[in-house]
This record gives C-alpha cells, structure tokens and sequence, in this order.
C-alpha cells in the first residue's frame, strides 16, 4: 500500500524535507567517514596505526631487504592557548626502514594548575603518510600535566619497507612527524 499525498505541492514539500534531513546526516557523517578514509588511505599525512605484531613482520621483511635508511624529523608545537612547552628530544633521528624506532618528547605545564591536552598530528611529504606506523604513541590519548610538571613521552613507530615500492614516495630523503598540543575541550580554563 503506497502512502499517496494529493497535493502536488506537499509532494515537493515532502521531497524537500527529505532531502535537508538526508543532507543533515550526511553533515553529521562526514568527519568520522573523512577520518575513515585518511586513515586507511594515508590521505592529508595521516599515518598508520600498528601492532607489535605488525612491526615485528616489517622488521622481518626489512632485515632480509637489507634495510634502507630514511631520515625522520620531529616538529613539536604548542596551541596559543595550552601555556606547555613542547620540544623533541631529538630534531631528526635516522631510521632504518622497517625496523622500530623510539622517538621522545617533552611537554612541560608552565601554568599553577593541572591542564589537559591532547596531541594532533601528521606526516609530511603526505605521501609518506599511508607508510608511518605507529605502534605506541601519547598522541593516542589524552596528557594531563599538574602544575610545573615535565613529562617525557615515547613515540613507537616504523616506516613500512612498502614505501619503497610506492613511485610518489620511493625515492624520499626525509619525512617529518609533527605534532601540535592543544587544550583538552573538557580541561579546565
């Protein structure tokens, strides 16, 4: 049985309202669908998160490749509004491919109460994105430091062997990893 509307013009209507709510969910579904494909496709610079397991294939792939190296740098920022300090321990590092490498950070609380922040990142060249693996990374979840409190925070990673088969990525020098830490939405002002 077919619902029948006798007017022509609440027939369009209806149409109309059905389009601005399908639109409405579309809205509402492109960020996490936006995010779906960044991380499966490696798209803006975003990298890849990996298992131990994970890595410990490419470390076993590389180590019978005969591990090309790659340089990696580490850029550390800090939103305007988050009063930390953030740095890299190290401003590069060489990294064979494949094979685990362990990167630190440093944020300090430079304010007189407890701040939440959490770190978003990414990879350039974007290419390299879809080939940086991170095993562990503080990035994952959020930091809360106390007042004048420094932390030391790893980053766990791996640069698939598999970027040497990739013709917009193979013949890359240097990739940099950039983090950039902002207030937490539910931290304290």
């Amino acid at each position: 049985m077919a619902f029948a509307i006798p007017n022509k013009n609440a027939r369009i209507g209806l149409m109309a309202a059905l389009g601005a709510l399908a639109m409405l969910g579309m809205g509402f579904a492109a960020v996490p669908l936006y995010r779906l494909f960044c991380q499966v496709t490696g798209f803006a610079g975003t990298t890849q998160r990996a298992s131990l397991s994970d890595a410990a294939l490419a470390e076993r792939m590389a180590q019978s490749a005969g591990a090309p190296t790659m340089s990696v740098r580490f850029d550390a920022n800090v939103a305007p509004d988050l009063p930390w300090e953030f740095r890299a321990e190290r401003a590069t590092d060489t990294v064979q491919i494949g094979v685990r490498d362990l990167a630190f950070f440093v944020a300090r609380n430079d304010s007189d109460k407890p701040i939440t922040g959490n770190a978003t990142f990414n990879v350039e060249p974007d290419q390299a994105g879809r080939y940086f693996n991170k095993i562990q990374c503080f990035c994952f979840t959020e930091q809360t430091l106390q007042p004048g409190q420094e932390v030391r925070m790893p980053v766990l990673f791996y640069i698939d062997p598999a970027i040497k088969q990739d013709e917009n990525a193979r013949d890359l020098e240097q990739i940099t990893l950039s983090y950039t830490f902002h207030k937490a939405l539910d931290s304290a002002p």
